[in-house]
């Protein structure tokens, strides 16, 4: 009740104030107000002798009425005659002059354009301080990011798959616990660590790794933030974050993307002695030769395109030791899985190393990002936990592409579709050496697939022969065969076959000297990245041989492609039975697996024999 009270007194004590409020503005209003006057109207109360005084300028007359007119006591006029002081006299009234004031105004037209210009240019500056990196009077300082140990959080527990890498890097850590212990016997630690690899294999991760275990600043920076659009602020980048470095010594300095900066110079159309590239690749090499390397300082860089590094780089006392972090084996392939695992929840039929069996060539990026993808799927039907065919799902995801359900192929189609992923699929079963097939689907995926036939590799290779090359082609070649046989026509689905059978057979002509016709010369140049990240090479091609040469190269190159072809027709005829009953077991399914296309075949055989 007494709160009641309270609130009901303070709502009338907010109205009588805003009451009170409301007349001291009508009464300040009223005693304030100025009537304007026509001077006619002036000249008229003038002769009234209702003017009691008034003050002159030069434009306007201003006054006070004796007696107030229409609730106003001040007027004021536009002054127009000018023997008015005489007028003014004879009626007895007070005149006095005014003097108007132009220095406000005046000081306002210098102050306020100038106050505006420099409002606009600080504006101005702190954008550029935001957009470029620290003002544009800083804007050589380095944009280098600092992290300590806690900071990173990376530990060599973290990194899986690269246990060489890991082992050449151990030593940078023990140098930078205990420098002066570890040159004892006169031997000093490399200047500059090299990570080469292809993207996505773990270089990054590597480098932060090595800070987390020294527990030392961790200096981190792109070879893309030096330069800049103003010529020498990447050299004196590189100056400034040398000179941090020296100040927090023991510690290490980590560039990203070296390539970016540290690219060959005197190479390319605007190559030359003055270009911004050039100068800040100058004075990183001056101060790679000044750091003493005994003081704790480490410098580690990373690049996956280390051919077109400059070579004064990468000579010893600058860059000493390069480290190759390469793709992943399927021993590598399984620590990272378990890695990434551990963060899911899966059923217990997952097993890394089955799934490791599935993803060859991946990298330590692919296989996180396959986990991901699994995951995703889960949680997309509401699942509990991650099966193990989520992770097939997502390993064709990521290889063959989305699904296309809704790309709607007429029978005609679908079934010169079955025929030729069948094709695929028997020629893999007949030839030795070939990677088994995993499942065979006529389901669209991705940009153009039609359908698909994904095989799982039973370990890694790195050498081929001529022989097992020439299967890989059988098994390219076997859609086109199957529908050559069935159909007795071609068609376009067999696009993507031919560009990489063609590949293959000129490698076998012109790089591996296979033939016996041209035999054991290389006679094309591998212009790729030897770290195998398949990136093609757009220029001109050099030749060195003739153009006979390059007429037997082309007729060797088609009568590999025709052999191999007439083969896969000669094992596709033999196992007709088996193309017909996989196909419209396909057709109708539209997906199978591989114990279910064994089954088709083996049932197939069996019957064949028993006849």
């Amino acid at each position: 009740m007494e709160m009641d009270r309270k609130t009901q007194f303070n709502i009338w004590y907010w109205i009588a104030a805003f009451l009170c409020l409301v007349a001291f503005q009508y009464w300040f209003t009223k005693t304030t107000q100025v009537a304007q006057l026509p001077y006619s109207q002036f000249e008229t109360y003038l002769r009234e002798g209702m003017i009691a005084e008034v003050a002159v300028s030069d434009r306007f007359i201003q006054g006070r009425f004796k007696q107030p007119v229409d609730g106003r006591s001040m007027f004021i006029t536009t002054r127009v005659e000018p023997d008015l002081a005489r007028d003014l006299q004879q009626h007895g009234v007070v005149v006095s002059g005014q003097i108007e004031s132009t220095f406000l105004r005046d000081l306002l037209s210098w102050i306020l354009p100038a106050v505006i210009f420099i409002g606009i240019w600080i504006f101005v500056l702190k954008r550029m301080g935001g957009g470029i990196g620290g003002g544009l009077m800083q804007i050589g300082k380095s944009k280098v990011k600092v992290y300590v140990e806690k900071d990173t959080g990376v530990t060599f527990e973290d990194v899986a798959g690269v246990d060489e890498a890991k082992d050449e890097l151990k030593e940078i850590v023990d140098f930078l616990k205990d420098p002066q212990g570890y040159g004892r016997l006169g031997g000093r630690m490399p200047k500059g660590v090299l990570l080469v690899g292809p993207p996505g294999t773990g270089k990054t991760l590597l480098a932060k790794a090595v800070a987390g275990e020294a527990g030392v600043p961790f200096f981190s920076i792109s070879g893309s933030e030096f330069v800049e659009m103003f010529v020498g602020v990447g050299a004196a980048r590189v100056r400034d974050l040398f000179e941090q470095a020296r100040a927090k010594a023991p510690a290490i300095v980590f560039i990203d993307e070296l390539d970016a900066l540290g690219r060959a110079r005197g190479i390319g159309p605007l190559a030359g002695g003055h270009d911004e590239k050039e100068q800040t690749l100058n004075q990183l090499l001056v101060e790679l030769d000044g750091f003493d390397s005994s003081t704790g300082l480490v410098l580690l860089a990373a690049t996956n395109r280390p051919e077109i590094l400059d070579p004064a780089l990468l000579r010893a006392g600058r860059f000493d030791r390069q480290v190759l972090v390469d793709r992943p084996d399927k021993i590598g392939r399984i620590q990272i899985l378990n890695v990434h695992l551990k963060r899911a929840k899966l059923a217990p039929t997952v097993d890394a190393e089955k799934i490791a069996a599935l993803t060859p060539g991946f990298t330590g990026a692919d296989l996180a990002n396959l986990v991901n993808e699994a995951t995703l799927l889960a949680t997309r039907r509401k699942a509990d936990v991650v099966t193990m065919e989520d992770f097939n799902d997502a390993v064709e995801r990521i290889v063959a592409g989305l699904e296309k359900r809704n790309r709607l192929l007429n029978p005609k189609e679908r079934e010169i579709v079955a025929y030729h992923e069948t094709g695929h699929a028997l020629v893999t079963m007949a030839l030795p050496g070939v990677d088994p097939v995993h499942k065979v689907s006529i389901i669209p995926r991705g940009v153009g697939a039609l359908g698909y036939t994904i095989q799982r590799p039973t370990e890694d290779r790195f050498l081929m022969t001529r022989e097992e090359l020439e299967n890989k082609m059988a098994v390219l070649l076997g859609g086109r065969a199957a529908e050559w046989i069935v159909f007795r026509h071609l068609s376009t689905g067999a696009a993507d076959d031919l560009a990489k059978v063609t590949d293959i057979a000129r490698a076998i002509v012109m790089r591996y000297g296979m033939t016996e016709r041209l035999g054991h010369v290389a006679l094309e140049k591998d212009r790729r990245s030897f770290l195998g990240t398949n990136q093609p090479y757009y220029g001109a091609q050099e030749r060195s041989y003739s153009e006979e040469t390059a007429s037997a190269i082309d007729e060797e190159v088609k009568r590999i492609v025709d052999e191999t072809f007439e083969r896969t027709v000669d094992l596709l005829r033999e196992r007709r039975e088996a193309l017909e009953r996989i196909a419209r077991k396909l057709l109708e399914k539209e997906t199978l697996g591989e114990m279910e296309i064994a089954a088709l075949a083996t049932t197939t055989s069996v019957a064949a024999a028993s006849a």
